[in-house]
């Protein structure tokens, strides 16, 4: 999986910045999205890798499959994924060109897992305060785990914040045995 992500760094920071300089910046993150949910499927992967179709084959059955219309641009960059030989990537190349377009956009998605369904309330109450927090504007998620018992846990990115009463027992546990 490392080796994907090392792969399509370059991609995706070359994607994002033409995108970004020529304002398509939605576009291109539809289209990516579409090839990517093509590529993450066991039969694609297994087509992406079989020496007996070109690598032309393999760009038009996945645009095909995806249902994009690919302006002049996004052929080029598809085509050049298929020359190289990394349509696999497409799905690491998506998830990092978000990441870089919700830094762009100073915008983070947060995952609030919690013991019980959140009020819109609740979910205004913090979203506002992960906003002042990371000075980003917020767009929550929410799931609902009943082994938390209370609490919540947060995931922003690379950073999780566990506040569940669960968390905090396993922490306690962990102190009195050490």
């Amino acid at each position: 999986m490392a080796e994907l992500s090392t792969v399509a760094r370059p991609y995706a920071k070359a994607a994002f910045e033409y995108a970004r300089d020529h304002q398509t910046l939605d576009s291109w993150s539809d289209w990516l999205s579409k090839l990517a949910m093509v590529v993450i499927s066991r039969e694609a992967l297994k087509l992406l890798s079989s020496p007996k179709l070109d690598n032309e084959r393999k760009v038009a059955l996945v645009t095909e499959l995806a249902e994009v219309d690919l302006d002049e641009a996004a052929s080029r960059f598809l085509a050049s994924l298929g020359e190289k030989g990394r349509l696999a990537a497409l799905a690491a190349i998506r998830e990092q060109f978000e990441t870089l377009r919700a830094d762009h956009e100073k915008r983070v998605d947060v995952t609030v897992v919690s013991a019980y369904k959140l009020t819109k309330a609740q979910q205004d109450k913090l979203a506002g305060a992960l906003k002042k927090r990371l000075n980003r504007e917020i767009s929550i998620t929410t799931q609902v785990d009943p082994e938390l018992l209370g609490g919540v846990i947060l995931r922003a990115g690379d950073t999780v914040i566990d506040g569940s009463v669960r968390g905090r027992l396993n922490r306690l546990s962990e102190a009195l045995t050490a």
